[in-house]
């Protein structure tokens, strides 16, 4: 037999006093009481056993050590034919209450109740809680947070993981995940209350409150990374065990804001970065740029191209692609699958499913003393600290992705172009730019473009660009380029020149709607615009955006070169660890709303400009000199001497053509 779970002791046995179950399921009133006075009996029992006092023949302990909380359906015996014995309160056998259950019928409900099961007086009434606040701790309301809030109403669940259509793990796996989920939170929590009363009182959480936020979260991952489970709540728990309390607060709100209200956001606005001044004028630092101008020579085995692909090499390209049947390798997960441009007849635009990967980079320990004795420290995913080779991903994509890294590859999509002279056009100050790419069924294709005049930093150009191929995916996590602007956007010059933002009638300020472009062609030809052949073009990593651009420039200003890794290309220092470093600025802070291309180009100019001031700081200490806003050498120093000074070499010492 199954076991009772209760689910029938509040409904009246069909057989009544011809029951002769000893464990029956439903309910019985006590004898010579009818159904009426058993309802009554019911209701008065649950106040009157803690106010009662037990009956005289049975002597009331001096120190209860057992409180028993009796359910309605519990109130009385069941049949005086039962012969179950079971403790009361204080260890009585209930033969014992059954021998004085034979007392006149007279007696009050709540003395039958008493004489049935032998309840502890009941403990000390907790401090009152005041009706106009939500604060879940018991504390006297004069020390509760001013603000107030609605009062939170979490539904009485216990810690078992929610039925789904489709679990992703059998009930034992969910069921001990869950517990360590909840154990983590508890902890957290309890962290929370240890500290002193202030504003951030209301945060607390009653043990209701963690056992939803426990299953909403396991319930979720559960639906969203079904394939991928085990992985990512593991590795929730793991953040949770290593989370300060600052985090745990922000994952407190919200969760209480998606649950239960709205908690008004206290944050301050983000710190505005500072102003950058290198004490020159603007064709003094002009004139500095052009020393930090660096051939690119020598650098096509790392991605730049300097030389368009030829005819034939194009032809040739075309030809893999064609012989290859579409066959490509993801870039994200490495596997292989299939791309069909122009999709396939049953609309299908590649094939291999969903791809799971790890969005982070790898990130390997630097060595220590003592690797020979514990061993090196293993390497992980910067994404989710997960050790590599443990897992397959902590991210699902739609479907798998690639890119083309082939010059010849590039030109058959797109030729490459060289930036023209336009002898009509004045020589043009330097320009700082940066790209977006998203990947297409043609690989990773142009899809914003960004430029700013240096050492300003004025918006010159901000364009979407609509790719040639079909959109696999915007690769907004990063690009910051979604569905919503290409729906909003318009097309190039409707807007007048300089319009950035529009107030509403409130008084808040708009953003003006992106401009789009129809091709990668055409965004390359409003960039030509401002440049010639010899205005200095700076990017961070410009390889790939000139790549995606197909331009060749003859004039470029890397930070990437500018700033090398320590263990030299095709190792690089990121845009974001630069800035940190020489410009205490915080940038790409967007998180999923990924990279602000504008952003990004002003921040590579600043760290040219920092470059540009430090360049001048070791000229003039050669008696260097600005005339007519010109470098000036000393006399009997080569004007090109400027470039040996600046990556140190020696004056007879032979020059590379990376630097």
């Amino acid at each position: 037999m199954f076991p009772p779970l209760g689910l029938f002791r509040d409904i009246p046995c069909p057989q009544g006093e011809q029951c002769s179950l000893l464990a029956c399921l439903f309910s019985h009133p006590p004898p010579n009481t009818n159904a009426g006075d058993q309802k009554n009996t019911i209701a008065l029992d649950v106040h009157a056993t803690y106010d009662e006092s037990p009956v005289q023949d049975t002597p009331a302990p001096k120190k209860p050590r057992l409180q028993v909380t009796t359910e309605p359906s519990q109130a009385y015996p069941r049949s005086s034919s039962s012969s179950r014995t079971q403790p009361t309160a204080q260890g009585t056998p209930l033969a014992n209450a059954a021998r004085k259950s034979s007392q006149p019928a007279t007696q009050k409900p709540s003395q039958l109740q008493s004489v049935a099961r032998q309840v502890s007086p009941p403990p000390p009434p907790p401090p009152s809680r005041s009706k106009s606040t939500s604060n879940p701790r018991d504390v006297p309301s004069a020390e509760k947070p001013k603000a107030a809030f609605p009062p939170r109403h979490a539904p009485r669940e216990s810690l078992n993981p929610r039925m789904l259509t489709k679990s992703p793990a059998s009930h034992g796996v969910r069921l001990a995940i869950l517990k360590k989920l909840h154990a983590a939170m508890t902890s957290l929590n309890s962290k929370m209350a240890r500290q002193k009363e202030g504003p951030e009182d209301y945060l607390m959480l009653t043990p209701n409150e963690l056992i939803t936020m426990a299953l909403d979260e396991e319930e979720n991952v559960a639906k969203d990374n079904a394939s991928i489970y085990s992985n990512v709540i593991k590795l929730r728990i793991v953040k949770l065990s290593k989370m300060s309390q600052d985090d745990w607060i922000k994952e407190v709100k919200s969760h209480l804001n998606q649950r239960y209200y709205k908690i008004p956001s206290n944050t301050s606005e983000p710190k505005k970065p500072k102003t950058l001044t290198t004490g020159l004028r603007i064709p003094e630092e002009i004139a500095l740029a052009k020393k930090l101008v660096k051939s690119l020579e020598g650098l096509e085995e790392f991605g730049y191209v300097i030389k368009a692909p030829t005819t034939q090499e194009v032809e040739n390209a075309r030809k893999g692609v064609v012989e290859s049947k579409g066959w490509e390798k993801c870039d994200r997960c490495s596997g292989r699958f299939q791309v069909f441009p122009g999709r396939r007849e049953d609309g299908s635009l590649t094939t291999g499913g969903n791809c799971t990967y790890h969005s982070g980079k790898p990130v390997y320990p630097p060595k220590r003393p003592t690797d020979h004795i514990t061993g090196p420290r293993e390497a992980y995913f910067s994404c989710c600290n997960e050790t590599i080779g443990t897992s397959s991903g902590c991210t699902k994509g739609q479907t798998h992705v690639y890119k083309v890294t082939e010059s010849k590859r590039l030109a058959s999509i797109l030729q490459f172009e060289t930036t023209p002279v336009q002898p009509e056009r004045e020589p043009q100050p330097p320009v700082s730019f940066d790209c977006e790419m998203g990947y297409t069924t043609l690989g990773l294709e142009l899809i914003r473009m960004t430029a700013v005049s240096w050492p300003e930093g004025k918006q010159l150009l901000d364009v979407l660009v609509r790719p040639m191929g079909e959109v696999l995916d915007l690769n907004s996590r990063f690009s910051g380029v979604f569905p919503e602007h290409y729906t909003q956007a318009i097309p190039y010059g409707t807007l007048p020149p300089n319009t950035d933002s529009a107030t509403k009638e409130g008084g808040d300020i708009e953003p003006a709607p992106l401009q789009v472009v129809e091709s990668p062609a055409a965004a390359r030809a409003l960039l030509f615009q401002f440049l010639q052949p010899d205005t200095p073009l700076i990017g961070h990593a410009i390889d790939n955006d000139l790549n995606a651009c197909r331009i060749i420039h003859p004039t470029v200003i890397d930070t990437v070169l500018l700033y090398p890794h320590p263990r030299g290309l095709p190792i690089r220092m990121s845009l974001k660890v630069l800035c940190k470093k020489h410009l205490d600025r915080d940038i790409q802070t967007g998180g999923d709303q990924g990279h602000d291309s504008k952003e990004d180009a002003v921040a590579t100019g600043d760290l040219v400009r920092v470059k540009a001031a430090g360049t001048w700081t070791l000229l003039k200490s050669k008696r260097w000199v600005f005339k007519d806003d010109r470098l000036v050498p000393p006399p009997g120093t080569p004007e090109d001497a400027a470039g040996d000074l600046i990556l140190g070499r020696g004056a007879g010492q032979k020059r590379t053509s990376s630097g």
